[in-house]
């Protein structure tokens, strides 16, 4: 076990523990209260629990390295190696650049309209019922229209893709009894992705289809085509529907945050970074440190890990004020739950046409929005959204 450096307050217990994935501020709050470094024994990782610290690291991918592998375990950041979210440098950008073009927002500007209008259709699907479930019927409705058609998934096996995706997150945190429960479903999903890849069957002008035809042109090896499948259509999912539900949970618990967005739609941009702010998709990623480094006066040796715990960054009241409190008017537009930097989300620019567009229908059809039932937090390592959220939602 490495030795901790001196000075650096410690944290002996797992923030991977069920109930620490399912009500984790108090964990986050905890180590921001112990320092701007903390050693997590558990884990063996340097935990940055503070904006400051996670931005200027997201910012240095010279020093925090992705190529490495993100995960909390050995295994995952083997699977991983070939993908943009485990890659550095020229690597990185060559494979970002496969996809980024499709992803611009002058290029989403051209599905915009087509996104309003499955959103205005999956709202009004659900004002046909006396209670939905926000997360099956909204939240993953409409990313499941959307995303494996741009990604030229084939429509067999569609319906395994959000257990598949989520696994494939769930083995990013560390190897602990949820990451060993998961395992066989993400190995599921890349020995399917690699027949899809091997067997040709993504749709033609599709994101996937383009990437196929770029690796025949020797840009990209055939042998990552696979992994960079996943990598493209399992964020493309996850984080969306985290920020959907997140956001319907969010406007059932404060009415008065939901009338202020149904007087003035305007801020429904601005109501999505609040979301993202207060209840980020992604919990944290680790990054490898090059070489001996200071973080906030604490030495950082070559080889050790941290942890950029975006989630708690969010929440850091050294950054914003009264972070508990939920407000659409906040400018929250510096948040850190799309990432940060080289490594940056890819595709927040199509998780926020989505989730604007959700809203939008909202707003338009629904007078409230109102939880019938307890929601319950689907378990996962790395994601953070419902498993079921039981609403009742009321014709404007």
């Amino acid at each position: 076990m490495p030795r901790v450096t001196k000075g650096v307050p410690v944290h002996r217990p797992s923030i991977y523990t069920t109930d620490a994935i399912v009500d984790p501020h108090p964990h986050y709050a905890k180590l921001r209260r112990l320092g701007s470094v903390v050693w997590l024994s558990r884990h063996r990782v340097y935990a940055l629990p503070r904006y400051t610290e996670c931005k200027a690291v997201l910012r240095d991918d010279k020093t925090f390295v992705s190529g490495a592998g993100v995960a909390l375990n050995k295994l995952t950041n083997r699977l991983s190696r070939g993908t943009t979210l485990s890659s550095d440098g020229a690597e990185h950008d060559q494979r970002r650049k496969l996809v980024a073009h499709r992803l611009l927002p002058r290029a989403l500007r051209s599905i915009e309209d087509d996104v309003q209008a499955q959103a205005g259709r999956v709202v009004d699907a659900a004002l046909g019922r006396d209670e939905v479930d926000g997360v099956e019927d909204l939240a993953c409705a409409l990313p499941m229209a959307v995303v494996p058609d741009l990604i030229g998934w084939p429509r067999v096996q569609r319906e395994n893709l959000l257990p598949w995706g989520a696994a494939t997150f769930d083995i990013l945190g560390p190897m602990n009894r949820q990451a060993l429960k998961s395992l066989p479903a993400s190995l599921r999903m890349l020995g399917y992705a690699k027949r899809v890849v091997r067997e040709r069957t993504l749709s033609e002008g599709s994101v996937g289809h383009e990437v196929l035809l770029a690796a025949d042109e020797g840009r990209v090896p055939h042998e990552e085509l696979a992994a960079l499948m996943i990598d493209y259509i399992a964020p493309s999912l996850d984080t969306t529907i985290s920020a959907i539900s997140n956001a319907l949970h969010l406007f059932a618990q404060h009415p008065d945050q939901w009338r202020l967005l149904k007087e003035d739609p305007a801020l429904i941009p601005g109501a999505v970074n609040e979301v993202v702010r207060y209840e980020s998709p992604l919990r944290a990623f680790s990054r490898h440190v090059r070489h001996d480094t200071d973080i906030s006066g604490h030495r950082i040796p070559a080889g050790a890990r941290v942890l950029i715990i975006y989630a708690s960054a969010n929440r850091d009241d050294r950054e914003w004020e009264s972070p508990q409190r939920f407000d659409i008017r906040r400018d929250a537009a510096r948040q850190l739950g799309f990432g940060h930097g080289a490594h940056a989300c890819a595709g927040q620019g199509l998780a926020r046409l989505e989730t604007q567009a959700m809203l939008r229908a909202l707003v338009a059809r629904v007078d409230r929005i109102e939880l019938v039932a307890p929601p319950t937090w689907a378990p996962n390592n790395i994601i953070r959204r419902h498993e079921r959220l039981p609403l009742k939602l009321t014709a404007a």
